[in-house]
């Protein structure tokens, strides 16, 4: 039983490829998507394992057994070891909060929708946060906005389409956004600025539509080891999640599962996690060798069940 719990956000520096292991049309690498909503997601035990990982490294586990064994038991044994436990330590399938999409004035804005917001809100009440979160209500075609500079002649235009504005500087879409920058983007900067004035509610249909067809597709070529160029038959097209989207799943704790009675409670190993991730550069999803799926942590709230 999980007895604690915490929100982690996941802000993208860089495009993010997390596969979905089959192409479908076009795209031979796509990235993992919700069956029911189409977002794009990671699965949380693709997280779980990349986190696990950073801190192989991060702890210099190898040469220290103290520092294994805590790993171990946060994290669950490595496969094929005698000890037989699970790991005091989960996460979510991480879902999307905010895409970004270009936009005519100031680059792109951060786009969100009714559902996003929604289920986010959901997942954070569990963590003491967003209880008061409140957003307009739009039509498909509508959008609400916090500040008036990103319209052009009246409306607002986002890749080729344009969108009525129906909301302005609505208080309670802004509450969320100074929520968001706090939460993803901790300790001022531009990027966070930037989120509090451009965050911009969509309908959840207009929504779908740009995660679905503004996601980072590139080309890529085989090189042969022969010639050092391109192999003929070695062109293939991966998909990304663009960089600034903004991702959150649930860490989650339970008791330390060892024999004994020096188990430690699941906070304490929540606090281990947060201590050494919070703020971190961590590499999620493939195709680390070509820079891709840096991102940056941050944990919010707590909770605990018991």
């Amino acid at each position: 039983m999980f007895e604690a719990h915490k929100a982690m956000f996941i802000y993208c520096a860089t495009p993010v490829h997390a596969g979905a292991g089959q192409a479908f049309g076009l795209v031979d690498n796509p990235i993992q998507r919700e069956k029911h909503t189409g977002h794009p997601v990671i699965a949380g035990s693709g997280v779980k394992g990349a986190l696990r990982h950073h801190l192989w490294w991060k702890w210099g586990v190898r040469d220290d057994k103290e520092k294994n064994k805590l790993l171990e038991r946060l994290f669950g044994p490595e496969a094929g070891s005698s000890e037989l436990q699970a790991g005091a330590v989960s996460f979510t399938d991480v879902q999307l909060v905010v895409f970004p999409v270009r936009s005519v004035r100031r680059g792109f804005v951060y786009a969100t929708s009714p559902n996003a917001l929604a289920r986010a809100k959901r997942m954070l009440a569990l963590c003491g946060k967003a209880e008061g979160w409140q957003w307009p209500d739009l039509q498909d075609g509508q959008t609400a906005i916090l500040d008036g500079g990103l319209k052009s002649n009246g409306r607002l235009l986002l890749e080729a389409q344009a969108f009525e504005v129906t909301s302005e500087g609505d208080a309670g879409l802004q509450g969320i956004a100074n929520d968001l920058a706090d939460f993803a983007i901790p300790g001022g900067g531009h990027f966070h600025e930037k989120l509090k004035k451009d965050l911009v509610l969509l309908s959840d249909t207009d929504f779908t539509w740009f995660v679905k067809q503004s996601t980072v597709v590139e080309a890529h070529v085989r090189i042969d080891d022969d010639t050092g160029t391109a192999a003929k038959t070695g062109l293939f097209y991966t998909e990304n999640l663009p960089p600034e989207s903004i991702l959150l799943s649930l860490a989650m704790a339970s008791r330390e599962r060892v024999k004994g009675d020096d188990a430690r409670p699941a906070e304490v190993m929540l606090q281990h996690v947060e201590g050494a991730l919070n703020g971190e550069a961590v590499q999620i999803g493939g195709d680390a060798t070509t820079g891709r799926g840096l991102v940056a942590l941050n944990f919010v709230g707590g909770g605990n069940d018991a």
